[in-house]
Order: C-alpha cells, then sequence, then structure tokens
C-alpha cells in the first residue's frame, strides 16, 4: 500500500508530541511535513523540542532533523501533505480560521482542537460511536465550495471516559446522566514535574470542561438533518470536572437513570462485553480489538494500572451496582492523550480514509 502523506500543524506540544510518536511507522500514513509558531519555523524539530520533550519514548528518527514549517504557511505546508492533523495552541478564533484556511486550500483536516467542534456541519466523531457522521462532510464541502477539502474532529478527552460506555445503553432509553470526572494534568499540557500547583494538591475546576462535557455527548448522538447534525434532545447530563495529581489518564464516576427500560445489571456487563464497531469490523490499524473491557474487582479500572489498556485506546469500566437515586453508577477510565487526543484523532484518520473521504 502507497502511504498517505501526513502533517502535524502544532507539531511541538503535548499532543503533537503524541502525534509524532503515534505516527512513527504507521501502516498508512507517512509524516512529511511538521509545522509549528514563527518562532519554531526554520529550526530542526529534534533541536526545538530538546528541552520539552514530554513523552516516554524519544523523538522519532525519522522526524528529528524535518525542519519546522510555519503553520501560516498554509501553502508551503499543502504542497508536501495530503492532510494534516491539527493540534495548535492558538486564541479559538484564530484556531477555527486556520483549519478552515487549510481545508479550503483542499487539505482535510483531522483536528484535536475545540473551535469547529460544534459547528452544525462538521463532524465529531468517536469512531465506535457515530462513525456515520462522516457522511455530514459532503455537506461542508458544499459550503466551503471545496472538492476535498473538510475539518473533522474529536470530542473533547473527558467524554470519552464514560460516553463509549452509555452508548451501548442508550437502546434503553436512558434519560439522566450525572459524571464527575478526575482529570489528570497532561490535559492540561503539562506534567507533574513542571506544575507545581498540582503537586499535592486537587483544583476543582477546569475552564469551560464542564460545559464541553454536558453539550458535547449530544452531538456526538446526534442525526444528520438537511445538510447539518442537529443535537439529541436526551440525556440529560450534568457534570463537574476536577483536576487531580495525575500524569495521564482521566476517570469518572458516572451515575445513570433510564426512562422506563431499565435492563439489569447482567444485561449492562452484557451490553459493554459484546460491543463492537466499524473500526473493528475495518481492523483499522489503531483501533483496540475490545472496546470496552468491565472489571470484576471491587478496586479496577485504576488509572495507573488501566490507562494503557489496548495500547491506550480502550475503554475500562468498573463498579457497576444499582444506586438509590438513580438506577446504577459505575466507574469509566480512559488514557485522555491517547484515546481522548491524538490516538482518538489518529483513528479517526484511519475510518475516514478506509471510507474514502482522503482519495
Amino acid at each position: 500500500m502507497k502511504k498517505i502523506n501526513a502533517g502535524i500543524i502544532g507539531a511541538t506540544g503535548m499532543v503533537g508530541q503524541r502525534f509524532a510518536l503515534l505516527l512513527e511507522n504507521h501502516p498508512w500514513f507517512e509524516v512529511t511535513a511538521l509545522a509549528a509558531s514563527p518562532r519554531s519555523a526554520g529550526r530542526a524539530y529534534g533541536e526545538v523540542v530538546k528541552d520539552r520533550w514530554m513523552m516516554e519514548r524519544p523523538v522519532p528518527e525519522s522526524m528529528k532533523d524535518m525542519i519546522i514549517l510555519d503553520a501560516s504557511d498554509i501553502e508551503a505546508v499543502v504542497s508536501t501533505v495530503d492532510f494534516v492533523f491539527c493540534a495548535v495552541d492558538m486564541k479559538k478564533e484564530e484556531i477555527s480560521a486556520l483549519e478552515e484556511a487549510y481545508a479550503k486550500a483542499e487539505c482535510p483536516v483531522i483536528s484535536n482542537n475545540s473551535a469547529n467542534r460544534m459547528v452544525s456541519d462538521v463532524p465529531m466523531i468517536i469512531p465506535e460511536v457515530n462513525p456515520e457522521h462522516a457522511e455530514i462532510i459532503q455537506s461542508q464541502r458544499a459550503r466551503l465550495g471545496t472538492k476535498r477539502g473538510f475539518i473533522a474532529v474529536k470530542s473533547n478527552c473527558s467524554i470519552q471516559s464514560y460516553v463509549p460506555a452509555l452508548h451501548p445503553l442508550m437502546k434503553y432509553g436512558l434519560k439522566d446522566v450525572l459524571v464527575c470526572t478526575y482529570q489528570a494534568v497532561s490535559g492540561a499540557g503539562k506534567t507533574l514535574e513542571k506544575w507545581k500547583e498540582m503537586q499535592d494538591n486537587v483544583i476543582p475546576f477546569i475552564g469551560g470542561e464542564e460545559e464541553k462535557s454536558e453539550k458535547e455527548p449530544l452531538k456526538v448522538w446526534g442525526k444528520i438533518d438537511k445538510g447539518r447534525i442537529l443535537n439529541a434532545s436526551a440525556p440529560n447530563i450534568t457534570s463537574q470536572c476536577i483536576r487531580v495529581p495525575v500524569s495521564d489518564g482521566h476517570l469518572a464516576a458516572v451515575f445513570v437513570r433510564f426512562g422506563g427500560n431499565k435492563p439489569s445489571k447482567e444485561q449492562i456487563i452484557d451490553e459493554w462485553s459484546n460491543f463492537k464497531s466499524i473500526p473493528q469490523e475495518l481492523k483499522l490499524p489503531s483501533a483496540p480489538q475490545t472496546p470496552l473491557k468491565y472489571f470484576t474487582e471491587d478496586n479496577f479500572p485504576q488509572t495507573k494500572l488501566h490507562r494503557g489498556l489496548e495500547n491506550g485506546m480502550g475503554f475500562s469500566m468498573g463498579r457497576l451496582r444499582e444506586d438509590e437515586q438513580y438506577d446504577y453508577k459505575f466507574i469509566g477510565l480512559s488514557h485522555n492523550t491517547l484515546r481522548g487526543a491524538a490516538g482518538g484523532a489518529l483513528l479517526t484518520a484511519e475510518l475516514l480514509k478506509a471510507k474514502g473521504y482522503f482519495d
């Protein structure tokens, strides 16, 4: 198979670094462009990230000597790639404009950013949950006036810790969800070593996170109608998002109430254990073989032990039990910079490639 040329926009940040590692030796994609801010442009990637590399593995040898391009020089980047991953650290309106400019230059954009998530014709894809939302790309291209260019986004990292677990339960009339997420410092692009405020501390606020946790799942579960994605009307979701002194992994405490067709505990575990979707059917390179893993042990899943499940692409659940105020409660867990960020975007790109959207 001839590999498709990929670019990483925002290559020097934490998520950009994760993209670099995930794309090293990827069977379908080959990195041919790295781009970042003007202050990094014109220098070798290895030199720029030398003192701020935050990953567990070293900088890929194939990218060390690559000269970083200016992300705003769209013509230069697009001339060397077939599509780009975007993980820039800029103001929301600047990200929105940049991603649209790449799309209008006939370059597909797979974005890790939130800027375009709630645009009605931009698919926000969790590949196992709503792969059919890729069909909206046709309408988006009509709006942008493009033949090939488009924007697709991945959802917020925190909702990955509970939305995939809830998805197989939607058919039982899921009505109300209360969720508290306990989120790692890497979600803020930081490390425990450098974020002194987080050491021996918990911060009960993450700006904008609760709004995303409550609204984004409804778009993920929405339906395409007349060239736009209409948000689902249920379930009702309320959330609290808390920063905890953990390096990687977002854990969720979830409470659920059903509208009338309440499943048994055994039915829920059976739904989770047997859940498969399009990524598994297509055998996409980054897809977990078993997306949802339920642990029967009382003290599982644990962030440190289980965030790496299925190469960091799986979802873990545990402690499912009945509740006196809601119907059930359980614990969910996902790796925020793998499944929740770069890995989720990569799997989305694989899905879109398999479906012909990069042709």
